[in-house]
């Protein structure tokens, strides 16, 4: 075994993961609560696939527990974490069925813990994010997507809703106006919290459809799915390759503020 421990966390219409090779079920005890999830190998690289929204999509996106998440993956101390985000597109030049290494976001939630450090268990502390995403998880994301001849965009800002509603036309003109690129509903705190436990995380932004006002009919959670579905191949082979392709160290600054993490969390 090389020692190199890659987490997967899957989100709408991402609910398995099929290149676990001995896949079982673990369960892992945090503080915040208990995460369920798969391990398996894959080219002699442990893996663990975390269905997002559980296994029949029965979380929604506010009720989601990031901190449990997050500290089960910390807990299990993977090197890397891959994250897939269904996403509205904004941008024409973004298309569905197009797949964006997104590298800034913005927060539109309201009412959802963002931070583990509260100044209980662990202090008050102001992590940076000017660069929200680990760089070097981002690269071999590109460079995977290149060398399978996949046309990945590079960077972009994802909107982070609260839902599980759409959201209106209003609120995408004003998010447009904010230099928003996509929209979706998960993807803050989850960023923010892996930067905090001082893991390399990054995403991969799967537009399924134009946005409220842009697109041209209603939206319907019915037609996220069948988009997923028609893309999961392609992204399936893109995070094999890209699982294949970590690095077991990084020269990021993703660990940094991991320092003031608290084993009891």
């Amino acid at each position: 075994m090389s020692g190199i421990r890659v987490a997967i966390i899957g989100g709408t219409g991402v609910y398995n993961q099929a290149l676990l090779e001995g896949e079982k079920e673990v369960t892992i005890d945090t503080r915040y609560g208990t995460v369920a999830m798969r391990a398996g190998i894959y080219k002699n690289r442990e893996v663990f696939f975390l269905p997002r929204h559980g296994e029949k999509h029965s979380v929604p996106p506010h009720m989601i527990n990031y901190k449990a998440n997050i500290a089960a993956l910390k807990k299990i101390n993977v090197n890397a974490i891959l994250s897939t985000a269904a996403v509205g597109t904004l941008r024409r030049n973004m298309p569905p069925g197009s797949k964006v290494v997104i590298d800034q976001f913005i927060d539109f939630t309201r009412q959802r813990p963002l931070t583990f450090y509260e100044g209980e268990k662990m202090p008050v502390v102001h992590i940076d994010l000017s660069e929200p995403y680990c760089f070097e998880v981002r690269k071999t994301i590109l460079e995977t997507g290149q060398a399978l001849d996949l046309n990945l965009v590079d960077g972009g800002c994802y909107v982070c809703t609260e839902g599980p509603r759409f959201e209106t036309p209003s609120e995408i003109r004003m998010m447009e106006q904010w230099g928003g690129d996509l929209v979706g509903m998960t993807n803050v705190p989850e960023v923010i919290m892996a930067r905090e436990a001082g893991l390399c995380y990054a995403t991969i932004a799967l537009p399924t459809n134009y946005a409220a006002g842009i697109s041209l009919t209603p939206l319907k959670h019915e037609e996220v799915l069948e988009e997923m579905d028609r893309g999961k191949p392609e992204l399936d082979k893109l995070i094999a390759a890209c699982v294949e392709n970590i690095k077991p160290e990084h020269s990021c600054g993703c660990k940094e503020a991991g320092k003031y993490w608290s084993e009891e969390s």
